[in-house]
């Protein structure tokens, strides 16, 4: 699948992933909230953490394939959902985003505290990527010392130039359909939030800059959407791990822009591994004999 395009859809769609028996677990966030993870345990003292896309969640086809793979090898595995993701939408006035690191360290913490792991392995798609990198970015050494690094799959490296790359016309398809489902949410807290969040005049948001700007920026305490994508993107922060990470965004995504591929940062980095092959949309990176990001996940982390 050499068109970009097609490499995107093809699997989102298309793509089933049997054998996958996730048991949940809700836990409490330190704002009363709550996140929901779905693991597999398999009595391993190695671990994966997932973190899905925008508006996806641990049922993706991407996210379950990554299990299904890591399950097989005998790992145990956590899928774990941001709020609003899992199905029931979740108790604050706030959402999450491509920088709310603060609920994936909930989710690492109560991992630790509660179980025994030798190494932990950070995996992550699109957004879900962002929040692994800038996670062990900005924690640096505090990072728990069994949490060995990340992996990243069709990462905004630069959040502005995503959202400049999907507002071009040729891609606008991709962000009406990021803001419908958006639109459903916005709708259920205006319902529960009132004097916080408005859903009058939702229909004039035609874009992911109008809707950070109206929603994003000030519920999560940014001045404007030019703030928020300065502030979180996880381009800031990777220079400051002291782990490993492999970044893998392939040329044809349509959804990342130039400063989406960071060549110099990484050659510069020595624990920075870029890869960026020709082919693999976004999130696709499909293959005959099943996913290519699955694979590779697998053979990075045996190097840890």
């Amino acid at each position: 699948m050499r068109n970009g395009h097609i490499a995107t859809i093809i699997p989102s769609i298309f793509r089933k992933v049997e054998g996958v028996d996730y048991k949940r677990e809700r836990i409490d966030t330190p704002d009363g909230d709550f996140l929901d993870l779905d693991w597999i345990k398999n009595s391993s003292k190695n671990l994966v953490i997932i973190s899905h896309g925008l508006e996806g969640s641990s049922q993706r086809p991407y996210a379950l394939g990554m299990a299904r793979h890591f399950d097989l090898q005998g790992w145990d595995v956590l899928a774990w959902n941001c709020r609003s993701c899992s199905g029931e939408i979740n108790r604050t006035a706030r959402f999450y985003h491509h920088g709310a690191t603060e609920d994936l360290k909930t989710v690492v913490d109560h991992v630790n505290f509660e179980n025994d792991y030798q190494q932990i392995w950070l995996i992550g798609f699109s957004m879900g990527g962002s929040l692994s990198i800038k996670y062990l970015g900005e924690n640096g050494t505090k990072t728990p010392s069994n949490v060995r690094g990340g992996v990243a799959f069709s990462i905004p490296v630069s959040l502005r130039s995503s959202v400049d790359m999907l507002s071009n016309a040729r891609v606008k398809f991709y962000e009406k359909r990021f803001l419908k489902k958006l639109e459903h949410k916005v709708k259920l807290k205006a319902e529960k939030y009132p004097d916080l969040i408005s859903y009058n005049g939702f229909k004039n948001i035609q874009s992911f800059r109008d809707f950070d700007n109206a929603y994003t920026a000030p519920l999560h305490g940014f001045i404007d959407a030019e703030d928020f994508y300065k502030t979180v993107a996880a381009g800031n922060y990777m220079e400051d791990t002291d782990r490993p990470i492999l970044i893998c965004n392939a040329i044809n995504d349509p959804f990342l822009g130039e400063a989406c591929y960071p060549y110099e940062t990484c050659k510069r980095h020595k624990l920075l591994y870029l890869e960026t092959p020709n082919h693999g949309g976004h999130v696709g990176f499909s293959l005959k004999s099943g996913s290519y990001m699955d694979a590779r996940a697998l053979s990075f982390v045996g190097k840890g």
